[in-house]
């Protein structure tokens, strides 16, 4: 919904410009439709395509993270819209079960990069396969602190959008299996 309404206003914020006095067309652009940045950015593409989205998603990695992304403040864990339900509903139980054992989470960093922070950040490729209309598979290769890593991350389309289902490292280890293990042992 937020993604329809910035769109909606960059289209009347552009049929304003033209409509004005006469500008350049790329200055009126510029000032009508600002470039979307962080969560904005992931959530538009994630409407797109799910190459997009991982794109989207690996760009947000590499933005600077001197200023706040006012989206990320409203996020709490287990209501992240980057991820599929069921990933959220596990995320969820991890967040309990650490405050309820007073200790740190699981998922205590961005299972995206498996990073708390970023050093040359750099995205090398993502391959698509494509596993039905609303599923897919992206695997991806990035360059972090000097070292090429590698991840597959599991894609649903859930209504209108891209989200992750899982992510899969370069040895094989499931970010869902793991927080599965987790909800398995907590307290009904």
């Amino acid at each position: 919904m937020r993604v329809q309404a910035l769109a909606t206003a960059a289209a009347l914020a552009l049929t304003a410009a033209a409509c004005s006095e006469p500008t350049s067309a790329p200055a009126a652009a510029e000032k009508a439709a600002p470039a979307l940045t962080g969560r904005a950015a992931v959530y538009a593409a994630g409407e797109k395509d799910a190459e997009a989205f991982v794109r989207a998603l690996y760009a947000r990695v590499s933005e600077p993270r001197d200023t706040p992304d006012p989206a990320e403040a409203t996020i709490t864990p287990g209501r992240d819209p980057l991820y599929s339900r069921t990933m959220n509903a596990l995320i969820g139980v991890d967040d309990r079960e650490a405050k309820r054992t007073n200790s740190a989470p699981y998922l205590d960093h961005d299972p995206i990069c498996a990073c708390q922070d970023i050093d040359g950040f750099a995205l090398k490729t993502v391959t698509m396969t494509p596993d039905g209309p609303r599923a897919a598979t992206a695997d991806v290769v990035f360059t972090n602190h000097g070292e090429d890593q590698r991840r597959t991350l599991k894609l649903l389309k859930e209504g209108p959008m891209w989200r992750i289902a899982d992510i899969i490292d370069d040895k094989g280890k499931s970010l869902h299996d793991d927080l599965m293990a987790i909800a398995e042992k907590a307290p009904g």
